[in-house]
């Protein structure tokens, strides 16, 4: 088991990071991949650097800086996070365990460009099972998506009802080995969806071929779980999109962090990397305090 596990390796993971480790705390950053800013061509606006450096460089630096002191790194893209009496957090490859979480992922930038998905949030439409999926026992309940995160999705819902369909909206299943085993659970569509539509509530799926299915609830988990749905899943709170926390990145649940762009701050890279270290201190404190 690990002090403490991060969740992205972008500026407020890595920063996050350095703090722990230089405090003596075991470190492990998971991430799926980079994220936006590696993507970055020119950063002119960060201090320290008298040339223009690009998200890539930036990155790697930071990367190969907390290799150096210490911080361990798996590629993974994590799927879900619990907790018993210490966080697991679940990747597609590999569950790992940690006294203390740190979300930075960053804010998810996808919502599905869907006819009737806005109009019906709250009213049918979902985005976790953890917090709703109670509300749907014996429903019939659809799922949109086509990842590991969909299928994990639905896979959760079978607690609270077995009449399940996954809809992946004319797209290829992205799955692994493992989430392929789990498909036998419930029905699987692959059709090109138009729009979900109702009157007060969601009532039905409705196909670009003209037919429609009849559901009681969707949830919708389109490409790859984000801080804020596994925020939501563990009782944070959440504001705008964002998740709600203290000037040190600690939220409602004890252990549990997060900082960067995922808390809805100010999108800039030293705002990122300041939060970081709040987030990277706070989460030393909380562990050693559970040490003594």
């Amino acid at each position: 088991m690990f002090d403490v596990i991060v969740n992205g390796q972008g500026p407020a993971g890595i920063s996050a990071s350095l703090y722990t480790v230089r405090g003596n705390c075991s470190t492990l950053v998971v991430a799926k991949d980079f994220g936006s800013l590696y993507k970055a061509d020119k950063i002119d606006n960060y201090y320290g650097f008298p040339e223009t450096i690009s998200g890539k460089e930036l990155l790697e630096n930071g990367i190969k800086q907390a290799k150096r002191l210490g911080v361990e790194f798996a590629q993974d893209e994590i799927v879900g996070i619990s907790y018993d009496d210490a966080f697991n957090v679940i990747g597609k490859q590999n569950t790992y365990r940690a006294r203390s979480v740190i979300l930075a992922v960053g804010q998810p930038g996808r919502k599905l460009a869907l006819k009737g998905i806005k109009e019906f949030e709250g009213k049918g439409i979902s985005y976790c099972v953890t917090c709703d999926g109670f509300f749907y026992r014996n429903k019939k309940v659809g799922v949109l998506g086509y990842t590991d995160y969909a299928v994990h999705e639905a896979s959760e819902l079978l607690t609270y009802t077995e009449d399940i369909t996954l809809f992946t909206n004319g797209k290829k299943l992205e799955v692994d080995e493992q989430s392929e085993k789990m498909l036998s659970q419930f029905k699987v569509t692959d059709k090109p969806i138009a729009s979900v539509s109702g009157s007060e509530f969601v009532e039905k799926i409705e196909f670009t071929d003209g037919t429609a299915e009849e559901v009681d609830g969707i949830f919708v988990a389109y490409g790859s779980a984000s801080a804020v749905e596994f925020a939501l899943k563990l009782g944070v709170l959440t504001e705008n999109n964002a998740i709600v926390t203290e000037k040190d990145g600690s939220t409602g649940i004890p252990g549990l962090f997060a900082c960067g762009d995922c808390t809805g701050v100010f999108k800039q890279i030293s705002v990122a990397v300041g939060q970081g270290a709040m987030a990277g201190k706070a989460a030393l404190d909380y562990v050693k305090k559970l040490k003594k």
